[in-house]
Order: structure tokens, then C-alpha cells, then sequence
């Protein structure tokens, strides 16, 4: 390959929240133990540089050396749109206006603001757990209620509930559905005929769909992802697109909003406000979205490598963990239920005795997550290796 992601990329003492946040995760509740030898698997970024083309263009902007209030629109940065509109033709075969597209800096703000627009405090906000744990803060810190649509977990393969969806988007107070596709933590993509059927109930019911996709270009190799916006009439869709995850941008929040109802994005639009991105932000992105494909290509053949590594060793070394092939993003969903520990007995091992950091399944769903933990494989391969030896070896025997 062109691109070596075995490469070390040093981290540490570079303010990373992954790396360096130690002592602030063990202060915020998310694990109980963290010191230099530990293991930092549960954030959603990558340990890998990014493309040669993001550093290139941001090279610009360090070279004209000002970096006072920025802001974009169609009108006046057309390079922009057009390399935003132009990876979504390319990979998606969307075709997206630039006059459609408004960005925001970062995806969870972005829903913020979708909920903002599109509701009022006291309504509902239906979602589908286990789901991306900031969804649920958001709700509830706007003041809104959330709206349970449990998925049907078939071991490990986790489908959508129809009959119990429909029942909840019909709820007169429920305004709005925050769509995850690929989901996240479970990995899947949502079939077409599921996610039609899913926006033609809420479209139905006058529930506005705000759909997070930033994991839509980090598929498996044997994977097809749709966006939604290319499936049905979007009438009643906000789409949340970034290159933070595909590009490992997170740090520059690259979120583009795409809305193709002219009315929600008037109201969209007048919740956000103006809203001044960092010119790197700019530059990162179009150099991303325009000379990044190959760069993406070798990326997933790595990803899926660690995927399919980790999920050989587990059948050797944790035969009761359960964990299902994630058609998408580089999380892995694991039940460790069948060991037949507590959720706090099971942390302790990985946590502490392991000294591998994850996320607790009950972040991602309160009533159904115990037993379960979320990694993020976004790392060297020989960082992978080593969490999962540590953690089998804290599973021996059991």
C-alpha cells in the first residue's frame, strides 16, 4: 500500500483527548484507573495522519499567516461547495446544491440545532438504543423527551422493531427521529427498503428525520451504504454529513448539513445563527474531499484487517463474548454477558486489570446495555493485538 497505517504517530503530550486525558476520564466517571501504560480504545478518532492533500491545503492558510473571523456560503467560496457536492456525487451518487448545503461545527450541534428547529421543549425525540450516547444528552439538554425505539437484538444482529416504531413516531408530541446510519455502536447499515419504510412512517406523521451519517464513507469493502437523501423525497430529512470521521478531522469539526426542503432549511439556517468556522477547517476539508479517495480506499482495507483480525482472535481466546461483523465504522459492539460477570466485574478487567479504556454498553442504552463494551479499532494494529491480549488474558478459564 501507498500509505503505511502501522506507521507510530506519537500522540501523547499533543493535548490529545484520547491519549493525554487521563486523569480527566477517571474524574468523569468513564473509567476508574488510567496511567501511562494505559490502553485508549473508546474514543471515535483515529491514531493514523491524515492525507497528504489535508495538509497541503491547510499549508495555505498557515502561509497567508491570518486567521481572523471566517465564514463560507456559495456565494463568495465556491471551492468549498463544490468539493463537498462533488465527493457526494463521486461516492454516493447524490447529487446535492451547493445553495442545500450550511455548515456547522460538529455533528452533535448540529442535531442540537436540528432539534432546536424543529421542536419545542416537552416534545419527543425518538431514537433507536442502543444508540450514540450524545444523542441522549441532547435531547435531554434541550428539553426534550426521549422516545425509545428499541432494536431487536437477533445475537448480535440488531434489526428495527416496525410495529413498535410506528407506534412511537405516531405519538402526537414526537417531532423528530435522529436517524444513525451506520449505526452506531451496533456497525449496521440500514437497508434501503428498511430506511424508506422507516422515513415513510415518520414523513406519515409530519416527524422531521435527522439523519447522522458521518460514518457513511467507513464501510466494510463488501458493504453498499445509501444515503437516505438518495432514496426518497427528503421533504421531511436533515442530513447530517462530516469529514471528521472519514478524514479524521474531528478536531476541526467538518459538519455539513445537508437540507433539501427549502422551508427547513429557512428555519435550520435562522436557529444556527452565522457561524464562523476556523479557515483550517475550510482548507482541511476541501483538501480532504478532493484529494483523499486513495488515501480512504487503503484506509478501509486496513480497518477491515483489524476487524477481521480481532474477530478471529475472539473466537479463539474470548469464546463468550459475542460481537457481530460490523458492516460499517470502526466500532465493535461486544457482549460479554456470557461469562456471566456483572457489568461492574466485567469493567474491572478491562479497565483496571487489563488497563484498556472502552465505553460501558449502559452509556449506549440505559436499560439493555449492561455486559456490553464499545471499542473503536482505529489504531495500529499492534495496539489492537496488545488490548485484546490483555483482555483475554483477564477472561482465562472463566
Amino acid at each position: 500500500m501507498k500509505y503505511n497505517f502501522d506507521q507510530p504517530v506519537q500522540r501523547r503530550g499533543t493535548n490529545s483527548a484520547k491519549w493525554d486525558a487521563g486523569k480527566l476520564l477517571v474524574a468523569m466517571g468513564i473509567t476508574p484507573y488510567a496511567d501511562e501504560n494505559t490502553l485508549p480504545l473508546f474514543t471515535a478518532d483515529m491514531d493514523f495522519q491524515c492525507p497528504p492533500s489535508v495538509k497541503e491545503e491547510i499549508q495555505k492558510v498557515v502561509d497567508h499567516n491570518l486567521y481572523g473571523y471566517t465564514t463560507t456560503h456559495p456565494s463568495f467560496n465556491p471551492g468549498y461547495y463544490q468539493a463537498v457536492a462533488g465527493w457526494f456525487a463521486r461516492r454516493h451518487n447524490w447529487q446535492v446544491s451547493p445553495e442545500e448545503i450550511w455548515y456547522v461545527d460538529g455533528t452533535v450541534t448540529a442535531i442540537r440545532h436540528g432539534l432546536l428547529a424543529f421542536s419545542n421543549p416537552g416534545d419527543g425525540v425518538l431514537i433507536n438504543r442502543p444508540i450514540y450516547t450524545p444523542f441522549t444528552r441532547t435531547i435531554l439538554a434541550t428539553g426534550r423527551q426521549v422516545v425509545n425505539s428499541q432494536l431487536i437484538n437477533n445475537n448480535g444482529y440488531y434489526t428495527i422493531d416496525f410495529a413498535d416504531f410506528e407506534q412511537k413516531a405516531a405519538l402526537p408530541t414526537t417531532k423528530c427521529f435522529i436517524l444513525c446510519n451506520p449505526h452506531n455502536p451496533t456497525g449496521r447499515i440500514w437497508s434501503d427498503k428498511d430506511l424508506v419504510k422507516m422515513y415513510e412512517i415518520c414523513a406519515k406523521n409530519q416527524v422531521v428525520v435527522i439523519a447522522d451519517e458521518i460514518h457513511g464513507d467507513l464501510i466494510r469493502q463488501s458493504s453498499v451504504f445509501h444515503p437516505l437523501a438518495t432514496l426518497v423525497d427528503g421533504q421531511w430529512l436533515v442530513t447530517c454529513t462530516a469529514a471528521n470521521k472519514t478524514f479524521n478531522l474531528a478536531g476541526l469539526k467538518a459538519t455539513n448539513v445537508v437540507i433539501q426542503n427549502k422551508e427547513l432549511f429557512q428555519k435550520y439556517a435562522a436557529q444556527t445563527g452565522i457561524i464562523f468556522p476556523s479557515p483550517v477547517t475550510l482548507a482541511a476539508t476541501v483538501g480532504a474531499y478532493n484529494g483523499g479517495e486513495e488515501w480512504l480506499e487503503e484506509l478501509k482495507t486496513y480497518l477491515d484487517g483489524n476487524v477481521d483480525w480481532v474477530l478471529e482472535f475472539c473466537r479463539e481466546h474470548l469464546p463468550k463474548m459475542k460481537c457481530t461483523r460490523p458492516e460499517a465504522t470502526y466500532i465493535l459492539w461486544m457482549d460479554f454477558r456470557g461469562y456471566g460477570l456483572s457489568a461492574e466485574e466485567i469493567r474491572k478487567k478491562i479497565y483496571v486489570d487489563a488497563n484498556v479504556v472502552l465505553e460501558g454498553g449502559s452509556m449506549f442504552d440505559p436499560d439493555q446495555g449492561a455486559g456490553f463494551e464499545r471499542i473503536c479499532l482505529s489504531t495500529r494494529r499492534e495496539i489492537v493485538r496488545e488490548a485484546f491480549e490483555r483482555i483475554a488474558k483477564q477472561f482465562e478459564g472463566l
